[in-house]
């Protein structure tokens, strides 16, 4: 008996299809440019210690669910941040910096974007201060803090930890580097999402010829959704079929994809899947997204915990995989897709198809990590 075939039903809560899809690899990279993205490729692999991350393949997995190739990009190896988010933060930091080193840079993030700029500061020799709200754990607040960033936690959501770094960042002249944009600020979520287009680069070298007809993508604020496309504009000849997925408690990428403008979810329930639980999606990857994304995806948070342990144990492929909780909602809307015939048929799934995954993190929360795993 395979893995799949007990009997579990993997869940999702909406499925829908993009009206106004219309995939245009010049408009996308009016957004996005190809100097953007170049100029973030050839800074990030001059770094120290930059290594592309690894593709594995969940051969077990495409066994089971009769597909040709799962290619997982493994993202809990990037640096020692383990999170994509290291290529974005860090790499704004030093566009905005210039190489001085008498700015004083801020964010306010829930987690492994605030790492990132961290750690970019440190590296660049720059003070840093991170606002977080009181949901973010201590032991992601720490992280920030090991890395000599100065840490505030302000009471309320994300929402007021950014208020709060707007406020004082504007009274007290410090650069914030934020990977959400809003109006008249969308040059440093635009740096943000140039880093993110490394992981494009590194797979097209990876992939030896396999041609990728399915990409499925977390969308939080959207940017390293919208990233990811501008990379497929930039690198493949080809297009696949784009599939964005998000907690069902903030599918704000699909509210608005359903009404072709941005819509704010009032979210009255965080999800397991903490980096992708936002209201609102980014102007920046908005207007990448709301044509260039075929079709939009949610889940409950029932098969996370279920998910990362399947991965830990080596139940898709022969290697462990150390994945987050923001890593297992692509497996699980490929597995959701795969046991609805009706959407399987829709999106093409077949055993031609190679799947794209973003295993976007590692155990960023080691202590949410091991509680999640061992869950019963």
């Amino acid at each position: 008996m395979t893995i799949l075939s007990n009997g579990h039903l993997w869940k999702h809560s909406e499925f829908i299809e993009n009206k106004n899809f219309l995939f245009d690899k010049n408009k996308i990279l009016s957004v996005l440019s190809k100097e953007d993205i170049d100029n973030a490729y050839l800074s990030i692999s001059n770094w120290e210690r930059y290594s592309p991350t690894p593709l594995i393949e969940l051969n077990k997995l495409s066994k089971d669910l009769n597909l040709n190739k799962i290619f997982y990009k493994d993202e809990s190896k990037r640096f020692d941040l383990k999170s994509f988010k290291a290529l974005g933060g860090a790499y704004a930091v030093e566009k905005v910096s210039k190489g001085s080193k008498d700015i004083v840079v801020a964010t306010a993030t829930a987690g492994n974007h605030g790492r990132s700029v961290a750690w970019g500061a440190r590296r660049l020799g720059l003070k840093c201060k991170i606002f977080i709200s009181e949901f973010v754990s201590d032991a992601r607040g720490n992280a920030m803090a090991a890395l000599g960033a100065d840490v505030i936690k302000v009471k309320g959501n994300y929402e007021k930890s950014l208020i709060e770094c707007i406020k004082q960042s504007t009274e007290n002249n410090w650069q914030i580097v934020q990977d959400v944009a809003w109006k008249n600020y969308m040059i440093v979520p635009k740096y943000t999402m140039a880093g993110y287009t490394v992981m494009m680069k590194e797979i097209l070298d990876q992939i030896n010829q396999n041609k990728i007809s399915h990409i499925i993508l977390q969308a939080g604020v959207g940017g390293m959704a919208g990233a990811m496309i501008a990379g497929i504009a930039r690198y493949l000849k080809n297009i696949p079929e784009t599939i964005v997925v998000e907690p069902d408690s903030a599918a704000c990428v699909m509210e608005s994809i359903k009404t072709g403008k941005i819509e704010k979810i009032d979210i009255k329930r965080e999800s397991l899947m903490g980096g992708m639980s936002c209201g609102e999606v980014s102007l920046v990857p908005w207007e990448i997204l709301k044509n260039s994304v075929k079709y939009c995806i949610s889940l409950p948070d029932d098969d996370i915990a279920k998910t990362m342990r399947l991965l830990g144990n080596g139940n898709f492929s022969n290697e462990k995989i150390i994945a987050g909780e923001n890593s297992a909602p692509g497996v699980i809307s490929l597995i959701a897709c795969c046991e609805d015939e009706e959407i399987k048929k829709k999106i093409k799934l077949n055993k031609e198809s190679n799947i794209l995954l973003i295993g976007c993190e590692g155990d960023t929360d080691e202590e949410m990590y091991q509680k999640l795993i061992n869950q019963k």
